[in-house]
């Protein structure tokens, strides 16, 4: 297929002749309640599955450094990455990029087991020495802990908030109830951002609060938007899943699903096929009709250009519908 024009696959001519890469479309950005930064509309994930190697740093570099490259602006890390590897990575990427790459949108998390109060300010501060930043754009809870309570968490973001620390506060992988409890634990702040997983095939966790993000303007985040490759067109061909990709797969890949899920992913692969689009554009295109910003993990350089080629082009919302019917197993 052609690549679409302004995609990062075209060249153009200079002046000299010279051939010399086209500009990268927008990425465009979506509102963000209560924040003065634009949030972008297409993130950047930089979970590694566990793979810190010297050689894997380097790869990490070398794919932050292209994605910036070419537009991509938010970066979503957090202090379990690589137990903050993945910050300081993403820190002294950002850090030589011109500018100091004063207009990326950086996101990251705190983890499950650092909730108190006197817990959440220190993995802050952590986090903002390996970035080598003063404040991030958005902060998380990377996941509740019953036994902590959230009002005190909040409590203690909002507070950082104030101290400018903070951009924005996040959540992820909240209930309807989880994200009602934390709320009351805010006075002035608000939860601008819940992060969940979600694609045409793995929809369990974002259908139940769809509507109530939408009623209080709290932006959905998606992680795992390509479901593991399957959604890019891997794993379709009958070769064996890698270990390690099963094993960071949800329920994708487990044998009583896995049959039904290639099987619809096959028939997405042709629908794709048909509409002459990437199989990545019907489902990156998919969430963001849906409301969600898709977050995409990339774990090399090529994987940034081939994800921002597929967002530059929007399937029909007749190809969306017809692809939210075959994930879902409408025949009809």
């Amino acid at each position: 297929m052609t690549p679409p024009a302004g995609s990062p696959a075209r060249t153009r001519r200079g002046k000299a002749g010279g051939a010399r890469p086209a500009p990268s479309p927008p990425i465009g950005s979506v509102p963000l309640a209560g924040s003065t930064k634009a949030h972008p509309a297409l993130g950047v994930g930089l979970w590694a599955l566990g793979r810190w190697s010297p050689e894997d740093e380097a790869r990490t570099k070398a794919t932050i450094g292209r994605a910036y490259e070419i537009g991509f602006r938010w970066f979503d890390t957090a202090e379990v990455y690589g137990n903050g590897r993945s910050e300081r990575l993403l820190g002294e990427v950002l850090r030589r990029a011109a500018g100091g790459a004063s207009d990326s949108f950086v996101a990251t998390k705190v983890s499950w087991e650092h909730l108190r109060p006197a817990q959440v300010r220190a993995s802050l501060i952590s986090s903002l020495e390996r970035l080598g930043r003063h404040a991030v754009d958005l902060y998380l809870v990377h996941a509740p802990d019953p036994h902590v309570p959230i009002d005190e968490t909040m409590a203690t973001l909002e507070g950082l908030w104030k101290e400018g620390k903070i951009g924005a506060i996040g959540v992820s992988n909240f209930s309807v109830e989880e994200l009602e409890a934390a709320t009351k634990g805010l006075r002035e702040a608000r939860i601008a951002v819940n992060q969940v997983r979600y694609n045409l095939f793995d929809r369990d966790e974002a259908e139940p609060i769809l509507g109530y993000c939408r009623d209080h303007q709290i932006l959905i985040e998606a992680y795992t938007p390509l479901a593991r490759g399957l959604l890019h067109g891997r794993h379709l061909d009958g070769k064996r899943i890698p270990a390690e990709v099963r094993r960071f797969a949800h329920r994708l890949f487990e044998p009583d699903r896995l049959p039904t899920v290639l099987e619809r992913a096959r028939e997405l692969r042709s629908l794709a096929d048909e509409a002459k689009v990437p199989l990545a554009s019907i489902a990156l295109h998919w969430l963001e009709r849906q409301g969600a910003a898709p977050v995409i993990g990339m774990s090399r350089p090529e994987q940034a250009d081939s994800n921002l080629a597929a967002w530059a082009v929007r399937p029909s919302d007749r190809v969306l519908d017809r692809a939210d019917a075959i994930a879902r197993g409408d025949r009809a």
